[in-house]
């Protein structure tokens, strides 16, 4: 198979980027696309050129490292698929491929395909996470979590933090991933206590970072690897509001308990 890449080149974030155009034969069925981009690089550093500079860890749709725009689509043309899972059979002879990073104002590009995505670590950081003491490991069945719930819990954690959400939403939106990561600490017991603190915590920080806003064009849901639902934004909306709520009586209570 041959291919004609074209394929977004940046030196750093301060340099004005460009496409560059590349021809690539003997491209086999079974590759895998970053397999791909191996052999390119191969092809540009015999030819002592720059290799393209892309992210990538554990190669197996686990980490979420390996964030591309593939002909406008995040991941690329299949659903469910991250980008080192996606195979070249999946491409036909002659195509032309577009390659891009992710576009987002929040992710920065450092160089050619890779971007910072440091924006997600730093909403972690505001409350993605449960402080309170558990003690020793208690005996599973000792907390009963209706099955349904712990599906849900178990949906929200499936999500890789790859910015997949982000790059295909129209307003550049995190919150999809926002949701997910407060809905599946959120929906446990264990996350009870801190459940309106981490919310508000997290989708102020969200807001901090310039993430754009929700409008509900769904195409962070379509283009999730992990099929994460648009659901979860609702549940978290909800908190939120909740939270605001809850933030003057908890103010008033704390006033006359002192």
């Amino acid at each position: 198979m041959k291919l004609h890449l074209r394929i977004w080149r940046q030196k750093d974030g301060s340099t004005p980027g460009h496409f560059g155009e590349y021809d690539l034969d003997d491209v086999r069925d079974d590759m895998s696309f970053l397999e791909m981009l191996d052999v390119l690089n191969e092809q540009l550093i015999d030819g002592g050129e720059e290799p393209v500079a892309f992210d990538s860890d554990c190669r197996e749709g686990v980490c979420g490292m390996c964030s591309l725009v593939i002909n406008g689509k995040a991941h690329g043309p299949l659903a469910g698929t991250t980008t080192c899972q996606l195979y070249m059979r999946h491409f036909n002879d002659g195509d032309v491929v577009t390659i891009e990073p992710w576009r987002s104002a929040a992710f920065p590009v450092l160089r050619d395909l890779i971007v910072d995505r440091s924006a997600f670590d730093r909403i972690m950081q505001a409350g993605g996470y449960v402080t309170l003491h558990s003690g020793p490991k208690p005996e599973p069945n000792s907390i009963p979590i209706e099955p349904e719930v712990s599906e849900q819990a178990l949906d929200a954690a499936t999500c890789i933090g790859c910015g997949a959400c982000v790059a295909a939403c129209p307003n550049g939106s995190a919150m999809l991933y926002t949701a997910a990561k407060v809905s599946h600490l959120g929906l446990l017991p264990q996350g009870q206590p801190e459940r309106y603190g981490r919310v508000k915590k997290m989708v102020d920080q969200m807001d901090q970072e310039g993430f754009g806003s929700c409008r509900n064009y769904a195409e962070c849901e379509a283009q999730c690897p992990k099929e994460i639902s648009i659901n979860f934004i609702s549940q978290m909306n909800r908190d939120y509001l909740k939270a605001t709520l809850r933030e003057p009586v908890d103010r008033r209570s704390k006033m006359s308990s002192q």
